[in-house]
């Protein structure tokens, strides 16, 4: 049994598409459940609200279809900077698809307006972010480029990052947008790094995160397997910690520069 891991891309708003992505490739052992989705269960698939696929034949249903139509060609200014449909659709389709992948095993509707105006949040969020780091003087190399990509590698169970990037190629992103998104993965754990207070977690703070982790094992009933040896899972337990709590400094940094910022969404 894997640990199930929090994924720095995910919890800092970077590379939304770029996250999602992995997800979809199967590489990441995240057990998060996908934006716009939720862990019910229990029931059969339901057909989408909107841009749904209808039942087929023998009770399966086709996987719904995004629907972007309605997309207006500028979904939002940040500070003067605009979000332009194109990088919008790049980050709403693949979390639809870990939404309709979900559906499928849990029957939660997928309702795409809530979602489009989810992800249109994140993405100002994340330029909002992305300003003030580059405000604070912080650029990645491409040394720093690589070493991000190894570090996405491992947290993955990739072998390398040419690994990474060949995955991502797979579905459909070029080599050059990995390394945008690396670097903005690297420029705004950085600025979060350098601006927040981040704390190393203590072994007794790892050793109860463990014991929630075989508890919950031991309540499925051993389904997701045995979980191992708290020293062989416990940088692992840290380095999810350590994500945990960039999340939430993103997330009460990005409100705040809201509140500061000029910004309108147009959906």
């Amino acid at each position: 049994m894997k640990v199930p891991s929090t994924s720095k891309l995910r919890n800092s708003f970077v590379a939304i598409s770029f996250a999602a992505v992995l997800a979809l490739t199967g590489c990441s052992d995240d057990k998060a459940a996908p934006s716009g989705a939720s862990d019910g269960g229990g029931e059969q698939p339901a057909a989408a609200s909107d841009g749904g696929g209808a039942p087929q034949p023998g009770g399966e249903q086709a996987m719904p279809e995004a629907d972007t139509s309605d997309v207006p060609d500028v979904v939002a200014e940040v500070n003067g900077e605009k979000i332009s449909k194109d990088e919008f659709v790049k980050a709403y389709e693949p979390q639809f698809q870990q939404a309709s992948m979900q559906q499928q095993s849990t029957g939660q509707e997928i309702n795409q307006a809530d979602l489009k105006k989810q992800v249109a949040g994140q993405l100002v969020d994340n330029r909002l972010l992305l300003q003030a780091a580059s405000d604070a003087g912080i650029k990645a190399s491409d040394k720093d480029i690589d070493a991000t990509l190894e570090d996405i590698a491992a947290q993955n169970g990739m072998g390398s990052a040419d690994e990474v990037v060949k995955a991502l190629e797979q579905q459909g992103m070029s080599e050059d947008d990995v390394r945008k998104d690396a670097a903005s993965q690297f420029t705004l754990t950085t600025y979060i790094e350098q601006e927040a207070d981040i704390k190393k977690p203590s072994d007794e703070e790892l050793k109860t995160q463990y014991d929630q982790l075989v508890a919950q094992q031991e309540q499925s009933g051993g389904q997701q397997g045995e979980v191992p040896p708290f020293e062989d899972v416990k940088d692992q337990l840290a380095d999810q910690a350590t994500s945990q709590q960039q999340g939430e400094a993103a997330t009460t940094m990005a409100k705040d520069l809201r509140e500061k910022g000029d910004v309108t969404i147009n959906l």
